[in-house]
């Protein structure tokens, strides 16, 4: 796991960019989708990681590498 990744999680306000092993969210967004484009957002200017994304049942459902980070599966991820 890397300094840079992130996660997209469900929040009481809505869903919560965070940070690894983070007690508060990076921030808070009415959507997933945007809460995902911050992160990717945050994850690229940083350098490139992961960013990996919740369901409404707590489970992750999606990962995406953001460059120049390293996907150890670049030929299976084939989504975006």
């Amino acid at each position: 796991m890397s300094e840079n990744d992130r996660f997209v999680t469900k929040h009481p306000k809505g869903w919560a960019v965070k940070k690894a092993g983070a007690q508060r969210a990076s921030s808070v967004h009415d959507t997933q989708r945007e809460a995902e484009l911050q992160a990717k957002k945050i994850v690229g200017k940083r350098g490139g990681g992961e960013v990996r994304i919740q369901g409404r049942d707590g489970r992750f459902r999606d990962s995406d590498t953001v460059p120049p980070g390293h996907d150890p599966n670049p030929p299976k991820d084939e989504k975006h």
